[in-house]
């Protein structure tokens, strides 16, 4: 049995769809009428949206965080809006961190925690309530959600590779401006790139010598290392070519003045600590975003944010309450500058049952706030495998080479292979000194007060989740696609 069935979700209060009384009211018209009674906005009419997403990307890999990856148009972006460092989604992997962001709803509550999966059916989306609103709601690029009613987007697959460089390489996003241009219709579109996931077949890397590179601390420096990391930075730099061309198109067609647009990494990359796990380099995500004469430029924060806050902070900008079935909370009033905080802590989940040459069942559960992290490793006794640790790797063959240097005698490669694969039951990690998670706190007792309370936190939002550990872990197989083919999605 699910843990939350179709009929609890359709039982769940719901508000009443937005509709037009004829067609001689205009979204713009509408939109002055839901402000009056709905939650203030920040433009005197409906602005338009743009949510821009990278794919396995860990942000302190990008130029605009730091990072070695150059981001010339992200630069440039964060210069004129604002700049988060302390933005997270809820699992480190493809499928669930989309559907959280897509419909405001945690993992285990809205049945797709596993990768491959779907939503429970009834569960309703962003692209619901804002084409209720009036907007044309549109998804370009890489998807890895379902079922179809539940995401009722204007799909095209354009932004996914596609050369930015290429003038007619998006016609179906530069269709959507133009008409929106012509007829005042608002609109609210997610660019959902494929880069940097592997395999890394993008962009220039000889911008990015092997030799010159300064690798991450939790990697082990091998030539095959250097080389894939080369290419993954380039990736990434690709995507940001693709973020500056949609950009460049939103002037082409006047629609920057009044247009809302946010560009987030995802999760940390396909290397070791960062996607599959619940270290903070695979739940933090970049993200900055821009609203000319709304927020203001060339400032950051360190707010605690989440991505199922990413829908409902949308919906407040349109002029729309957040629905009751959602979990994320609005963070418009940041964005403007109104309040400089936003959440105290972040959760985190992740299981291994589905993926590519994954552990039978080894669930992963996390409470963090601005400083630490605190993980609950749900079965230690077994290894932790995935797609990485297999022989060839994700398509980037790296692995096998940190396993030739551990076996050879070399310290630090002995200790990361071992730490990646083999974990205690709880860790707790001091973020802000060592955001690559590296030495694990847990037994010291200076931090027993910490890690006893952000424990007693992570228990109170599995609760209210319906998150059972265990007995969840083992529900996953009946969300994976195949099995919701066979069997019904219930």
């Amino acid at each position: 049995m699910p843990l939350i069935s179709k009929q609890d979700l359709l039982s769940k209060p719901r508000l009443p769809p937005l509709f037009y009384p004829d067609r001689s009211m205009s979204p713009r018209s509408v939109f002055l009428s839901i402000l009056l009674s709905g939650p203030l906005a920040a433009a005197d009419s409906p602005p338009n949206m743009v949510f821009i997403l990278a794919d396995d990307c860990t942000y302190l890999d990008m130029e605009v965080y730091g990072g070695q990856a150059k981001t010339p148009h992200l630069n440039q972006l964060a210069t004129e809006g604002l700049k988060f460092s302390r933005c997270f989604q809820t699992a480190p992997m493809c499928s669930p961190t989309r559907h959280n962001l897509y419909t405001g709803i945690y993992p285990v509550k809205s049945g797709a925690w596993p990768n491959h999966t779907q939503v429970y059916p009834g569960t309703k989306s962003i692209a619901h309530y804002l084409s209720e609103a009036g907007y044309r709601v549109a998804l370009s690029g890489k998807t890895h959600i379902g079922p179809k009613d539940s995401f009722p987007f204007d799909y095209s697959d354009e932004f996914r590779s596609a050369d930015p460089d290429d003038p007619n390489g998006y016609p179906s996003i530069e269709s959507l401006l133009k008409t929106s241009h012509e007829t005042d219709t608002p609109f609210c579109l997610f660019a959902c790139s494929n880069e940097p996931h592997t395999p890394y077949r993008q962009g220039d890397s000889a911008q990015y010598p092997a030799n010159e590179l300064r690798l991450p601390p939790s990697f082990v420096d091998t030539p095959e290392t250097r080389l894939q990391y080369g290419k993954y930075l380039a990736e990434i730099t690709f995507f940001d070519r693709q973020c500056g061309r949609l950009l460049d198109l939103l002037d082409q067609y006047q629609l920057r003045s009044n247009t809302l647009v946010m560009v987030a990494s995802e999760q940390g990359s396909g290397f070791p600590f960062a996607k599959w796990t619940c270290y903070e380099l695979g739940l933090t995500s970049g993200l900055i975003a821009r609203w000319p004469g709304r927020i203001s430029p060339r400032t950051e924060t360190d707010a605690l944010v989440e991505y199922v806050d990413v829908t409902p902070t949308l919906l407040a900008a349109a002029g729309l309450d957040t629905p009751p079935a959602m979990d994320g909370i609005s963070f418009l009033p940041l964005l403007l500058g109104r309040t400089t905080e936003h959440k105290q802590y972040t959760f985190g989940i992740h299981t291994t049952r589905g993926i590519i040459n994954g552990s039978p069942s080894y669930g992963i559960r996390s409470c963090g706030t601005k400083t630490f992290r605190y993980i609950r490793n749900l079965t230690p006794e077994i290894p932790f495998r995935n797609v990485v640790t297999r022989q060839g790797g994700d398509q980037a063959d790296f692995w096998d080479s940190w396993q030739a240097q551990a076996k050879a005698g070399n310290p630090r490669a002995k200790n990361l292979v071992h730490r990646y694969q083999y974990r205690p039951p709880e860790e707790l990690f001091d973020v802000v000194n060592d955001p690559y998670c590296l030495e694990n706190l847990i037994d010291r007792p200076q931090y027993t007060a910490t890690a006893k309370s952000l424990s007693e936190q992570l228990n109170q939002w599995m609760k209210a989740q319906g998150d059972q550990g265990q007995e969840t872990e083992r529900l996953a197989r009946t969300r994976s696609r195949g099995y919701i083919q066979q069997h019904g999605n219930k």
